[in-house]
């Protein structure tokens, strides 16, 4: 059959499912992980065809994006901040939001005067609460290569993958398995930098979500109690005033209906400069604050 064919189908198949922009990005997506051709490969050879094997995992995969599957957890991996990383069942699909989140550490890094700990100095501590996949600890790493990152996680099965993504990136990251919200005794502390991006979705938010996303991205990585949607954050900020360094930061993920609600949260905990920052949507997704010794 014709690549091009193969194309048409895949549009005519998910129109009702997803915008034309995207069944294109899915299409070239999947050539490009599975046959090793690039985007442009239809304009230089617009007839070109494919055997039955080549074309065989393009139809699996269209089968599984008709039953609204992520095409992250299709091909098992991702490309984050310029590197790739295995994804799968057990953590969230890391997006662009958290990549801003990472790119608010590292632009602060280029200021000396905003931390103690120079950014480039080894004795430089990070952890990251919620690790999932990994990416953030594995960004850090790999932007800082001179500090100790941690990274923890409730769950064994992405703690396992965040590991291997460690590998396959060549960063050293010291995985814990622990639980943010039963922490009662400090194992980890005086860290100049904690940064986390836990649930916080609240379960009257999920009906207004893609179905890719609420029914196959981990529910305890995403939701949260209408009654108490800031209980993440209310563990976290136990948590940091005691792990965190005088002065060190904490850099979060926030809900971004939920901004001053949050912040209040975390001036009643003593925290200051505590900043909130929009997303490239102009959504309020991000909060810093730092930790003051009075």
């Amino acid at each position: 059959m014709l690549l091009a064919e193969i194309k048409n189908i895949y549009h005519n198949e998910l129109v009702e499912l997803y915008p034309k922009t995207e069944i294109d990005s899915f299409f070239y997506s999947t050539i490009e992980h599975f046959l090793q051709l690039e985007r442009f490969a239809l304009v230089i050879q617009p007839q070109l065809t494919l055997t039955k094997s080549e074309e065989q995992p393009l139809f699996e995969t269209l089968s599984r994006l008709k039953q609204e599957e992520p095409l992250q957890y299709i091909l098992g991996e991702i490309y984050f901040m310029d590197f790739k990383l295995k994804v799968n069942e057990h953590t969230l699909i890391p997006r662009p939001e958290t990549e801003e989140l990472i790119s608010w550490v590292l632009e602060t890094s280029q200021n000396k005067n905003t931390i103690p700990t120079t950014y480039a100095n080894e004795s430089l501590k990070v952890l990251d609460i919620g690790t999932g996949s990994g990416c953030i600890a594995i960004a850090l790493a790999k932007a800082l290569p001179h500090a100790h990152v941690t990274a923890i996680d409730i769950s064994n099965e992405a703690l396992q993958l965040a590991q291997e993504n460690a590998r396959l990136n060549t960063v050293k990251v010291n995985f814990v398995q622990a639980d943010i919200l039963a922490i009662t005794k400090i194992e980890w502390t005086e860290f100049d930098i904690i940064i986390s991006n836990p649930p916080y979705v609240r379960e009257l938010e999920k009906p207004k979500m893609n179905n890719n996303v609420k029914l196959y991205e981990p529910p305890t990585a995403l939701f949260v109690p209408d009654t108490n949607p800031l209980l993440f954050y209310e563990a976290i900020a136990n948590f940091a005033g005691s792990a965190l360094k005088n002065e060190g930061q904490l850099y979060l993920e926030i809900n971004q209906y939920l901004g001053k609600e949050t912040k209040s949260l975390f001036a009643a905990h003593n925290f200051t400069a505590i900043e909130l920052k929009k997303d490239i949507f102009e959504n309020q997704r991000m909060l810093r604050c730092k930790k003051v010794n009075k």
